[in-house]
């Protein structure tokens, strides 16, 4: 396989339709879906959808766990899970129709104990070393420190690229590490620098800064709807988003890093591959909750860009 995803606290997204979020009423939900999410299982399933070999890590457990192997069963996702005692969290997403915004409610996950904790560690051990690139993508789940998620990158096999996509403590953590890529929003970067950052010159500083200390090779910075900054040593460069018709932000995301990386593997260049990337979460903003890209709509947006 060329690349592996990793998902240490996946999810069921549950999506719903209400007329209007009103306090202290019984709402009536309309347009009930669910969905496989959590960080690494969305990438993995746009990097599969893009013509690449994938294989998913997560952690499985309960009857939640057992639906999102058929989830991804049903997409042809290749995928290994380590088992663990408590079940897979189950997300909300509220849309109100009366005003076209979106209610996310994250739960915090299942408790990653101390025998699950190792279980992890000797999976990442043993990732094959045909493997291009690892990403580590999502939150951590309940009673697993940044400590641990740190060991648990140096733990990755020599020669393989780290990719990390998650936040606060554990993207701290990361850093102490070394990796290749990480894709922070520019709130998550003034967490990390610990300033404001008020316009795209002090962000392409602060991110040359991380790079100076080596905490990764390659900072990209989700700007929202106006695309991304690429930063590298030598690069600087804002990639900008094509404009498409908003259904949906949940899991866009992670259809930039599934894009980049599906990019990557394939032989393109850093600024071909984000490019391709910023495409497929353009694609992924087109469909409802966490239905993520189409190939063939992410490849038309490349090609306009």
């Amino acid at each position: 396989m060329a690349i592996v995803t990793v998902t240490l606290n996946p999810c069921i997204d549950k999506t719903v339709c209400v007329e209007q979020i009103l306090p202290n009423c019984k709402l009536s939900c309309t347009d009930v879906r669910a969905y496989p999410g959590g960080g690494g299982i969305n990438v993995a399933r746009v990097i599969q959808r893009l013509g690449r070999a994938v294989c998913a890590y997560w952690s499985c457990g309960g009857e939640n766990g057992e639906r999102l192997r058929q989830f991804l069963d049903a997409e042809h996702v290749q995928y290994e899970t380590v088992p663990i005692v408590d079940p897979v969290r189950e997300n909300l997403i509220v849309r109100e129709e009366s005003s076209g915004n979106l209610f996310r409610f994250g739960m915090p996950g299942p408790l990653l104990r101390e025998v699950e904790q190792q279980r992890w560690i000797q999976k990442v051990r043993q990732i094959p070393a045909s493997a291009q690139y690892v990403i580590f993508s999502g939150s951590l789940p309940e009673g697993a420190p940044p400590e641990w998620y740190e060991n648990l990158l140096r733990d990755v096999p020599e020669g393989i690229q780290i990719i990390v996509d998650t936040k606060k403590e554990a993207l701290r953590h990361a850093l102490k590490v070394g990796v290749y890529l990480i894709k922070p929003n520019v709130r998550e970067l003034e967490e990390l620098v610990g300033r404001e950052l008020s316009d795209e010159a002090t962000i392409g500083q602060a991110a040359r800064e991380i790079i100076e200390h080596r905490g990764a090779e390659v900072v990209i910075v989700s700007l929202g709807r106006a695309g991304v900054l690429l930063v590298t040593a030598d690069i600087l460069e804002r990639i900008a988003a094509p404009s498409v018709r908003l259904q949906s932000k949940v899991g866009a995301g992670d259809a930039v890093v599934g894009g980049l990386v599906a990019g990557l593997s394939q032989g393109m260049t850093l600024p071909e591959a984000t490019r391709y990337g910023v495409a497929a979460g353009a694609a992924a903003v087109m469909t409802e909750g966490t239905e993520l890209c189409q190939r063939e709509v992410a490849e038309q947006l490349f090609q306009t860009m």
